[in-house]
């Protein structure tokens, strides 16, 4: 491949995958493989998309499932398009009724925090407007690996097994017993290598294929979910569900030295990472590894970040409109703020006026950026019996405040932490990108294009390079490889600095670029999980 705009040589290429028919990026293996077998009986890569994330749910259930929300940046016909495939709260829900059942902040588990699920919901829109194939036969391969089973694979099994142990203590009611039964059968959860199967995870995908998504929200698996809702006091209906439409969305982005960056609008928090990039780009960075890079990098995301804080929710609910937030005199303003010290971030005031991810390309240009989410793993620990629904716990994030942003309300989205990113350059698309993880994912979107565009790796390279993460104040984390000197710089900077035990929280992404000359793809995975990249 010759060189362009973003791929320069590098000593560390060992990885970076070459394809030009098409290309899957994601955490795990058989999911990757899945969407390019859709890709090879000829669907694009939408098709392909919505395979690989249906087959996530089942390969790796412990980051996703069929009760989550979802996200989409789509490349097609040369636009971007974007979906945001997230529900509501339940509309009988409120601060009240919450606190009335003797929480003073929003429960993590439980039926409580269960919004309504988008990620069936993303998958039939996207298959009605932009695939090639039935939505029946994309999720074939998934429901394949439900039905007959797959050999678990070791980050997955070390974070089921986790889980499993963390539910164990926390999770002793009734209403969790489903969660028992489906992933830990025979009482414990399958080891690594091990076979597990789920036979009422392959009939829900069976019938939201055969349905295009229709039994999910208004049919027999509707009915089931909110039986099972009512069975143990929930919030969550019927009506909800029946009530529940993605949302197509104008995608937002900040130019970022001649690139698109672009990100979902709130209420997801892809506005943190094009805010921090609004911050860097008025600085120079002459090489990657030096304390005044990292020192910028990270007073530029706390601004952004308290900023998110306060202002992200629903977007027709923000305070402060994206644009202001994002504008060059905001930007200017945060700017001015960093010194040589590591500050204490507070909010500014604008001028007024577990985790899944996946990136996918065809032979045609077509390109998708998808990620979807139960939150915290499993999510509500909540499963739909004999489904294999488990169900989020998105309303965690809800503040019980009500002069918060975020404040929950029935009907209402929160913040929502899972963003998919995409890249181009004069009005041409470069491609996907993605780092899953929580309040890690707007950092890892800041470290990978910076990886991109200021210091010219490749895709493999930027997302091998050690992260850092910030916590809160001036607590900083960074990885087991993060080079030490440079750690004891940034603490004489005054950030405090702490050096993780392992890589576990630092996100996880994939990427993939397209030449404009050639359409040859360029992917990379993430080393920090059971990452693969499947082309031809």
């Amino acid at each position: 491949m010759k060189s362009n705009y973003l791929y320069h040589p590098h000593p560390s290429q060992r990885m970076t995958t070459f394809s030009r028919n098409g290309m899957v990026a994601t955490s795990q293996p058989l999911a990757a493989e899945a969407g390019l077998q859709i890709l090879k009986k000829g669907g694009n890569a939408v098709d392909a998309a919505i395979a690989t994330a249906a087959c996530l749910t089942v390969v790796e259930p412990t980051s996703n499932g069929i009760g989550g929300d979802a996200f989409a940046l789509v490349w097609m016909k040369g636009t971007l398009f974007g979906l945001n495939s997230s529900g509501p709260a339940p509309k009988s829900i409120s601060i009240e009724a919450v606190k009335e059942r003797g929480h003073e902040v929003m429960p993590k588990y439980g039926w409580v925090p269960v919004t309504v699920p988008g990620a069936p919901g993303a998958w039939a829109e996207l298959s009605k407007t932009f695939g090639k194939l039935p939505l029946i036969e994309v999720l074939q391969p998934a429901i394949e690996y439900a039905e007959k089973g797959f050999p678990v694979s070791p980050v997955t099994g070390f974070n089921w097994n986790k889980a499993y142990e963390k539910f164990k203590r926390e999770c002793q009611s009734d209403e969790f017993i489903p969660w028992f039964d489906t992933f830990a059968p025979g009482g414990k959860p399958p080891a690594i290598g091990e076979i597990w199967k789920s036979h009422g995870h392959a009939e829900t995908l069976y019938s939201i294929g055969e349905t295009n998504g229709e039994s999910f929200y208004r049919g027999e698996l509707a009915d089931k979910i909110a039986a099972s809702s009512h069975t143990f006091k929930g919030f969550l209906t019927k009506e909800d569900l029946a009530a529940f439409q993605p949302e197509w969305v104008d995608p937002i982005k900040v130019n970022y030295r001649g690139y698109d960056v672009w990100e979902i609008p709130p209420n997801g928090q892809g506005l943190i990472a094009l805010s921090a990039l609004n911050i860097l780009r008025g600085f120079d960075f002459p090489e990657a590894e030096s304390v005044d890079c990292y020192h910028k990098q990270l007073e530029a995301m706390k601004l952004a970040f308290v900023d998110g804080q306060k202002y992200i929710t629903e977007h027709q609910q923000m305070s402060v409109r994206v644009e202001d937030l994002l504008s060059e005199e905001y930007g200017k303003q945060r700017r001015e703020l960093i010194g040589d010290k590591a500050i204490t971030p507070e909010p500014g005031t604008p001028p007024r006026g577990g985790t899944v991810y996946l990136a996918a390309a065809d032979g045609e240009g077509n390109m998708v950026s998808f990620i979807q989410s139960n939150y915290m793993g499993f999510g509500s620990g909540i499963v739909v019996p004999e489904t294999g629904i488990s169900l989020q716990n998105r309303g965690n994030n809800f503040s019980l405040d009500p002069a918060h942003s975020n404040c929950l309300k029935g009907g209402k989205r929160t913040y929502h932490t899972i963003i998919p990113g995409f890249l181009t350059k004069d009005n041409q698309p470069v491609g996907p990108f993605g780092v899953m993880g929580g309040f890690m994912q707007p950092q890892g979107h800041v470290q990978v294009i910076m990886n991109t565009i200021d210091f010219h790796m490749n895709p493999q390279v930027a997302l091998d390079a050690p992260r850092w993460q910030w916590e809160g104040g001036k607590e900083i984390l960074v990885e087991p490889g993060f080079p030490l000197h440079l750690a004891q710089e940034l603490s004489r900077k005054g950030h405090e600095i702490k050096i993780a035990l392992d890589s576990g929280s630092f996100g996880r992404g994939q990427i993939i670029w397209r030449d404009p000359e050639t359409g040859v793809l360029q992917g990379g995975t993430e080393s920090r999980t059971d990452g693969a990249i499947a082309a031809y």
